[in-house]
């Protein structure tokens, strides 16, 4: 093998190591996007189950259809799904069709 096969072979190990470095990187940030999702979401759950138990109590531990109801129209208004494929999620965009449905129903 002469210098200029094995230089062009490190050239090329360099290169691919480069490569690779760029998609570790994009990783990285992926998961960093993913684990500030996580806690934002951990923090927002908590608020809806606080805003859940003190619903619930509010009412002597037994919520009437009507309150209950309610509740459901107020968390959509504020902008969290009440169908149950989505149920506590924020609704980015527009209005759910699920939860539009429910609300019909009711």
């Amino acid at each position: 093998m002469d210098k200029q096969a094995v230089f062009a072979q490190v050239a090329e190990l360099e290169e691919r190591i480069g490569e690779l470095y760029g998609e570790l990187g994009s990783l990285k940030k992926k998961i960093i996007d993913l684990l500030e999702e996580n806690s934002k979401l951990q923090v927002e759950n908590g608020n809806l189950r606080d805003r859940l138990e003190g619903q619930t109590s509010k009412s002597g531990g037994q919520q009437s259809s009507v309150g209950g109801f309610n509740a459901l129209t107020k968390l959509y208004e504020e902008g969290f799904h009440i169908c149950n494929i989505h149920y506590g999620s924020i609704r980015t965009e527009g209005d759910c069709l699920f939860c539009q449905s429910f609300l019909q129903k009711s």
